[in-house]
C-alpha cells in the first residue's frame, strides 16, 4: 500500500514562491503517473498538475506558466514549484497517483497566499 507525505506549505505573500514536496513509499513509485491536487475551502479537490514516469507534464490553465511539477525517482519524491502565487492558489495541496488511489491520500500541506 503506497502512502504519500506532503510538506512545504506556508503562508506567503502574493507574488511569492513555494516549493512543495511529496515523499512516496513503495518500490513501484517510478511506474506511476503522479499528480498534485488542491482543495480550497468549500470546493472539491482538483488536480492542477501531473507528471508521467518519463517526465512529461500537464497543467490546468489556471497554473500554467506559474507552477512546475518535477520528480526524482531515485528519492521517490515529487515536487511542485509554485511561482507568482495568487490568493486564489490558497488551498490544501495533496499528491497522489493519476488516477488517484483513494486509500492513499496523505494529510496534505496548507498553502495560504495573503498579504
Amino acid at each position: 500500500q503506497v502512502q504519500f507525505v506532503e510538506s512545504g506549505g506556508a503562508l506567503v505573500q502574493p507574488g511569492g514562491s513555494l516549493r512543495l514536496s511529496c515523499a512516496a513509499s513503495g518500490s513501484i513509485f517510478t511506474l506511476y503517473v503522479m499528480g498534485w491536487y488542491r482543495q480550497a475551502p468549500g470546493k472539491q479537490r482538483d488536480m492542477v498538475a501531473l507528471i508521467t514516469s518519463g517526465g512529461n507534464t500537464k497543467y490546468v490553465d489556471s497554473v500554467k506558466g506559474r507552477f512546475t511539477i518535477s520528480r526524482d525517482n531515485a528519492k521517490n519524491t515529487v515536487y511542485l514549484q509554485m511561482d507568482s502565487l495568487k490568493p486564489e492558489d490558497t488551498a490544501v495541496y495533496y499528491c497522489n497517483r493519476v488516477p488517484k488511489l483513494e486509500s492513499s491520500w496523505g494529510q496534505g500541506t496548507q498553502v495560504t497566499v495573503s498579504s
